[in-house]
């Protein structure tokens, strides 16, 4: 028997869905969102939890088998942790993961596991509190005791997001990668990308990761590996270690060709690349109350626009939507 797939005009499997469950952040990072920023989504026009099992049903249905909650910042919306047992039951679902900056983490940790999310992305661009609290506003050590939360209940594997910048935390990557060699986590480094204002006025500090690689070559034995995942980065084992290193290089070597994702907004569009406005909204197509088949078919639809590659290199200034705003 032949089993469902969502495949792209070019090929791609589509089998990853980044589901955006607010566009809210308890944080302020420089590259995501701009300090005084007010112009979040209205709470009537958010998709419900109704609405949103109904559209996962609809993508697992069609072969999708990983699913990551994302924001903003998804602690931020209220009953994540009922959401998140709602969709872990649907059948064909196979990883539910979370993205999250662990403000909230160590009173909601237990909870989360418990409703099924199986593994952490944490994003943490530095471990100086000074430097932390300059990049974020927020209070590291909160985050720190998150990710300590998230360790104790089993959440596995937590991979740490670190955004490099130039002049800002490129000097601390080594103690980064220490911090999670000591805890047994993943470090995934992540360039800069243009996306809305603050995405392009943070490019300027953009740090190209191969100097950065090629720097912790001299100190440490990278092999080549592969970790399970759906995700976008190109993962280095360091010798003698289980310790991994990601590098994620939208800019300086994109990943397009095995992209095998797509991303919903909290209001209920489906983005077909971050780097692309292509589109599809379905917010109105729901609370018109179609019925699974057609839903399932315009998915199909949907996946036909995917483009085939970003052009953040070529036109850095053409996506002016902000980060939070798509969906990490």
């Amino acid at each position: 028997m032949s089993h469902p797939s969502l495949t792209d005009s070019f090929g791609r499997r589509i089998d990853y869905l980044r589901l955006s469950v607010t566009d809210r952040c308890d944080l302020r990072c420089g590259y995501c969102l701009p300090k005084g920023f007010k112009g979040f989504e209205e709470p009537a026009h958010c998709l419900t939890f109704d609405e949103i099992e109904r559209v996962v049903a609809a993508f697992t249905a069609l072969g999708v088998r990983r699913v990551r909650l994302t924001g903003g910042e998804p602690l931020m919306r209220r009953g994540l942790t009922e959401l998140a047992a709602r969709l872990s039951a649907l059948p064909g679902l196979e990883d539910l993961s979370l993205s999250s900056n662990c403000t909230q983490m160590e009173t909601l940790a237990e909870p989360l596991a418990r409703a099924g999310v199986q593994r952490l992305n944490v994003s943490l661009d530095s471990l100086r509190p000074e430097v932390f609290r300059e990049i974020t506003g927020g209070d590291l050590d909160r985050v720190l005791r998150g990710i300590a939360a998230a360790r104790e209940v089993g959440l596995s594997p937590i991979r740490v997001n670190t955004v490099v910048m130039r002049g800002v935390n490129d000097a601390e990557i080594e103690d980064i990668l220490d911090y999670c060699a000591a805890h047994g986590f993943t470090l995934r480094l992540i360039e800069t990308m243009p996306m809305g204002a603050t995405g392009q006025a943070a490019a300027s500090a953009f740090g190209d990761l191969e100097p950065i690689k090629q720097r912790l070559e001299r100190r440490f034995e990278l092999i080549p590996d592969i970790l399970p995942g759906g995700g976008p980065a190109r993962y280095f084992r360091v010798a003698g270690t289980e310790t991994r290193i990601g590098f994620i290089t939208p800019l300086s070597q994109h990943f397009c060709a095995t992209c095998n994702r797509v991303r919903l907004t909290v209001e209920g569009t489906l983005y077909l690349c971050l780097g692309q406005d292509n589109s599809y909204p379905l917010r109105d197509l729901l609370r018109a109350d179609i019925d699974h088949a057609d839903l399932v078919d315009h998915l199909r639809r949907a996946i036909a626009l995917k483009p085939e590659r970003h052009e953040f290199r070529e036109r850095p200034g053409q996506v002016v939507r902000f980060m939070s705003m798509t969906g990490g």
